[in-house]
């Protein structure tokens, strides 16, 4: 019964009595399982209940009653959920689960999730950390898919016999599970650092660009922290010190809203501000020191991109409310609201100081100038939602992924592109798009290469949920390597600063980095057996630094003193 209010008065007609009582439960139960066919388990619940001493249990129960009162439960929490009638809420197209209890509003239907069996027979899906879709980090379930558990190696038993000296049948010998350290013996442990302070998954971090000694990441859980890193040691002849972990972090503590998740982290080029975009669809930007700089809930649902022009002066969001906001950086206000996207936005990327472009799951890219509302140039010709977009440094091309299996190379200025063996001209667009093909599965992420090999031209590098990442010529298309070396979706591609290394991360914990020039493997490093999901990297190099750092699934943050690790040393 439910409880009174005191000083209530009795409850009457007008104030009608709510009962839910253990009794009536396993009545309800029990009819579902006789209903469904469970006869022993229905006979097991009646005789430990001690149904047929209940008042209930003569009670006519209809058919599917249970089922019928769970789904008016479930109308209850449509309703809560959706009582704002926004335009998030009245178009939203995630369903409502009894085991799954945090709804949030999107704009995009579900996919398909893969069965047990499916995890079973190990193909590459998203692991731990990612849904399926790929576009949201979240946290995983109690168990995880099969694979991230310990398996059993039958050649690790005894040779001599599969049975005890007393006749019974030994237990298989399980192989323990590989610990967090680099793949190779000459490594030393030390030279990587683990920064722990996070309670839950780590989803983003960033270098800040001016201050080669602050390090910004951020969690699940909407806390974001800054940690001051020292200088590693000076690589001297026969040195052997290593980097000291740095002390406690400054904690900026940014949402207690359970959808809370920081999706993106990006730093003004000065490196006073820090951007931040979450799932809760604020917008917040920090200063370095740790203090809120200012605050904006416009959007109408969650943030996915935030990106600083290259002078500093604006700052761009993407939202899943299909909309990008432009903003003032000085003055803290919106300058322009672009409503560009009939579906969510999912990145954004500078073209000059006062262009740039967006792509979203509508299949378009689209050209914007600042003063300018409407979108000055669209691309179209990807067949599903576009991931993410980046562009070459001289802002002459834009490459773009797609979960339609594909990048594109896009002509902004400059000469036609001429096509490949590897690369399709879309009909209509001629010179103007270059389509790479070769993935086998949604492409997630595209990079550039800053610094290109002498006598080559434009590199490019994608990555992909089908495990592999490529390098691409970016001026006829053609595939220049195809790395293999990753078991599950690949999630981060970062090149160095210099253009000499790639390194990629991964849902199977492994870190690669690749020579670009020799387009081989150089290096590797595990995340470790729990939890192993590698969610974004940052590569920073300066004149006494060049490390990596690694947002990880292990609630931590990684830091790689690239310097101290003698594969990624050695002359080409």
């Amino acid at each position: 019964m439910i409880a009174l209010p005191p000083n209530s008065p009795a409850p009457s007609e007008n104030y009608p009595v709510i009962r839910m009582t253990a009794d009536e439960v396993n009545c309800l139960v029990y009819a579902y399982l006789v209903d469904s066919g469970f006869k022993h388990t229905a006979f097991s619940l009646c005789m430990e209940s001690r149904l047929e001493n209940s008042p209930n249990f003569s009670k006519h129960i209809p058919r599917g009653e249970l089922i019928d009162l769970l789904s008016k439960a479930l109308l209850y929490c449509e309703v809560e959920a959706h009582w704002k009638a926004d335009h998030l809420a009245l178009n939203c197209k995630t369903g409502f689960s009894l085991l799954e209890h945090h709804h949030v509003c999107s704009l995009d239907p579900p996919k398909p999730k893969p069965s047990l069996q499916h995890y079973l027979r190990g193909p590459l899906m998203p692991s731990n950390g990612v849904t399926s879709d790929g576009k949201r980090k979240a946290s995983p379930g109690v168990d995880g898919p099969a694979e991230k558990r310990a398996r059993h190696d039958g050649s690790n038993m005894d040779n001599d016999s599969s049975r005890s000296p007393d006749g019974s049948a030994k237990k298989p010998k399980s192989k323990p599970p590989r610990q967090q350290g680099p793949a190779d013996n000459e490594t030393n442990a030390k030279a990587i650092l683990t920064l722990s302070n996070h309670e839950t998954e780590v989803f983003v971090c960033a270098f800040n660009p001016a201050k080669p000694s602050l390090l910004a990441s951020g969690s699940k859980d909407a806390v974001i922290n800054i940690w001051d890193l020292p200088d590693p040691p000076l690589d001297l002849p026969g040195s052997s010190e290593f980097a000291q972990p740095p002390g406690q972090p400054r904690k900026l503590e940014l949402s207690d809203n359970q959808q809370g998740d920081l999706t993106a982290l990006h730093w003004n080029p000065d490196g006073t501000l820090i951007a931040v975009g979450s799932y809760d669809s604020v917008l917040r930007v920090c200063t370095a020191e740790g203090e809120l700089y200012f605050t904006s809930t416009q959007h109408q649902g969650p943030i996915f991109a935030v990106r600083f022009s290259r002078d500093g002066k604006w700052l761009l969001s993407a939202s899943l409310d299909c909309t990008v906001c432009l903003w003032d950086v000085v003055t803290k206000e919106l300058h322009t609201q672009y409503r560009v996207h009939t579906d969510c936005c999912l990145d954004v990327e500078w073209l000059s100081d006062t262009s740039f472009a967006s792509c979203a799951a509508d299949q378009l890219i689209q050209i914007m100038e600042i003063g300018k509302p409407e979108a000055v140039k669209t691309l179209s010709g990807h067949d599903n939602e576009v991931n993410q977009i980046k562009s070459n440094v001289s802002g002459t091309r834009l490459a773009s992924c797609s979960d339609d299996m594909t990048a594109r190379i896009w002509k902004l200025k400059d000469s036609p592109i001429p096509a490949s063996e590897d690369s399709l001209l879309i009909p209509g667009l001629s010179d103007d798009c270059l389509v790479l093909l070769g993935h086998t599965h949604s492409v997630s992420t595209i990079g550039w290469c800053p610094n290109p090999p002498p006598g080559t031209n434009e590199i490019i590098a994608t990555s992909s949920f089908d495990g592999t990442a490529r390098l691409w010529d970016a001026v006829t298309g053609e595939c220049l390597k195809t790395f293999n070396d990753h078991k599950l979706p690949v999630y981060a591609l970062k090149f160095s600063p210099t253009g000499r290394w790639m390194t990629t991360g991964s849902g199977d914990g492994w870190v690669h980095v690749y020579d670009v020039q020799g387009r081989e493997m150089k290096w590797s490093w595990f995340a470790g057996y729990e939890k192993p999901g590698v969610f974004e990297i940052d590569w920073q190099t300066s004149e006494n630094v060049d490390r990596i750092s690694l947002a990880l699934e292990c609630r931590s943050v990684a830091v790689i003193d690239v310097s101290k690790i003698p594969a990624l040393q050695r002359r080409l």
